[in-house]
């Protein structure tokens, strides 16, 4: 076993020396040749490794590493007050800990933070000028001429990879998701190189979030790969400061904006070009860029793991580390995002609550209008929620821990009103936030399948049968009482699933009550069944399986995913 922290190798399940967990997989690791200069690659618990270059023994130096560009190393040297101090030097870096010449150099975060960005984006302009490139570019090449047998390595297994992973898959049936980031970009050239097939569909995922310079590079790929199928899937229907404002920012335990503006757009893009045909996705994910990652497994197709249906998920460069991705792309000469020469570690949503304060103070630097507005955004909202110091709930990142609606209006939409009907057993009435309609009905079209013929007309009543055995299961119809604006009243005619049944009934109240179409329920629907759009939450009863996924708990917590981004504390 091998921690996914330290690269340590134990036979614990958590790593003795740093308490990370581990994993079967062996890592890379990053060693040093004081000669050339240079990190060399190989696998961690050797006591000796031998420079391919000099012959000189190099030493161990991390477990993953990757290049300072000289954009970033000015910022470095400005950050420590050295401008053009390391102009000849060999630096690279892990996180915000910099190794110039192959000797570490921390920056902490109360360093960064205490850094004023209109002065530090003053220096950086006064001193680009002098900012060469040539020993960076002498130290690349090194580098990438001393790793070359552990690249070739890399390349002959994941193309190996993807070929079996494509088998039983035809050639239009076959995707690679790309973000506009290192992994996706890497993993492209991967899967059109093992397939030799340069007409690949690439869905792109703009989430009106991303880094201007994602957008750029997206649009310079295009045009570099002229013979692809270039989509980029896009959600045009809503705004992310709309929804930030109803219903609160997105914080680390409450990333609605994924599901809306990423997963979403992607299945629906996967819908209108596949229907309800089986496809393979290749995916740049890595198991080192996060624990939650490191669980899953270098191919998924398991409903719980998949956030969008109807795929098939191949991960090619699973096992690599940063490095790997690095050595990859200086070696092949690939174009990739300039962010990532300014600093930036990952690109994925600039404003982005996993975001650490390292990259918060980059987007200060480079993207200050941006910064500002999103800084004004959430101390608006701070101070409309009741926080009593909101430049400290702010500034000192507590915004990224925030649960539920607590004081946000749009939590009512998910406080629903349920109460047992004084005149009929086995039947409850449930609040609604607006008055009934045909959308509820065909809400229920999951549960069973609508009689309208065994439903009391006066009443206005629908009754869904089961499938199977025709039997009927519930009964749902407009109902007026005092104390409720709106309400349905939803009568349960099969003995003995009652609670089941009253359960799933509330779901799709909820559903009714709170959608913000987030498209957690269209990306989760392998059928293609559910759609929805400002003109309502549809379900189409002839693609409907009845296989519950949107009504069950394991896959849609509460029935709703609005009802864990609302819900208050009194209803924890």
């Amino acid at each position: 076993m091998y921690c996914t922290k330290c690269n340590r190798e134990t036979d614990s399940t958590i790593c003795p020396e740093c308490g990370g967990e581990t994993t079967d997989a062996a890592p890379h690791a990053v060693y040093w040749c004081d000669t050339c200069n240079i990190p060399l690659i190989s696998t961690p618990g050797k006591t000796k490794i031998t420079c391919p270059a000099c012959g000189e023994e190099a030493r161990y130096l991390c477990a993953d590493l990757r290049p300072v560009f000289p954009e970033e190393r000015l910022l470095f040297e400005i950050m420590t007050d050295r401008p053009l101090c390391y102009l000849h030097d060999s630096v690279w870096a892990v996180s915000s800990r910099y190794y110039v010449n192959g000797k570490p150099h921390n920056v902490s975060v109360a360093e960064i933070t205490a850094l004023n960005p209109q002065d530090v984006r003053s220096k950086l302009k006064a001193y680009s000028s002098q900012n060469s490139d040539t020993d960076f570019l002498c130290y690349i090449n090194a580098f990438v001429k001393a790793n070359t047998p552990h690249l070739n390595g890399l390349i002959s297994e994941a193309c190996s990879f993807i070929i079996e992973a494509s088998r039983g898959y035809s050639e239009e049936n076959i995707v690679v998701s790309f973000s506009g980031g290192k992994d996706s970009t890497v993993t492209a050239d991967l899967a059109v190189r093992a397939l030799s097939n340069p007409y690949l569909v690439h869905i792109f995922g703009d989430t009106t979030l991303e880094f201007p310079s994602t957008t750029q590079y997206a649009k310079r790929f295009r045009e570099s790969h002229p013979l692809a199928i270039f989509k980029t899937a896009r959600n045009n229907e809503q705004s992310f400061y709309d929804m930030a404002d109803e219903i609160g920012p997105p914080s680390r335990v409450m990333r609605w904006c994924c599901s809306m503006f990423k997963t979403g757009p992607i299945s629906r893009a996967f819908k209108s070009l596949y229907g309800d045909q089986p496809i393979l996705t290749f995916y740049g994910i890595r198991r080192g860029e996060s624990i939650s990652r490191s669980k899953y497994n270098r191919i998924e197709d398991n409903a719980e793991a998949v956030k969008i249906q109807r795929q098939r998920v191949a991960s090619p460069i699973f096992n690599w580390g940063d490095i790997d991705v690095w050595l990859y792309i200086l070696a092949e000469g690939i174009d990739f995002n300039d962010a990532y020469r300014l600093g930036y570690e990952r690109v994925g949503c600039w404003c982005c609550p996993n975001n650490n304060p390292r990259a918060q103070f980059l987007s200060q630097i480079y993207m200050p209008e941006e910064s500002e507005k999103w800084h004004n955004f959430l101390l608006e909202f701070a101070k409309r929620i009741g926080k009593p110091d909101p430049e400290v709930y702010v500034d000192t990142g507590k915004w990224k821990a925030r649960q539920g609606g607590n004081g946000v209006a749009a939590a009512r939409s998910v406080q629903i009103e349920a109460s047992h009907c004084a005149t009929e057993d086995n039947a409850m009435i449930f609040s609604l936030e607006r008055p009934f309609s045909d959308e509820l009905v065909g809400l229920f079209t999951p549960i069973g399948d609508h009689a309208p013929g065994l439903g009391r007309t006066l009443l206005e009543e629908s009754v869904f049968i089961d499938r199977k055995t025709n039997e009927p299961l519930l009964a749902i119809m407009p109902f007026t009482q005092p104390g409720y604006e709106y309400a349905a009243k939803v009568r349960i005619l099969k003995e003995g699933d009652s609670e089941t049944l009253l359960r799933q009934a509330r779901y799709q109240v909820l559903k009714y009550n709170a959608c913000r179409q987030c498209l957690k329920c269209e990306s989760l629907c392998r059928f293609g069944a559910i759609s929805i759009s400002p003109d309502g939450y549809r379900i189409d009863p002839l693609k409907c399986t009845k296989c519950k996924q949107c009504v069950t708990d394991k896959y849609l917590e509460g029935g709703c995913l609005m009802r864990k981004y609302l819900k208050t504390k009194d209803e924890q």
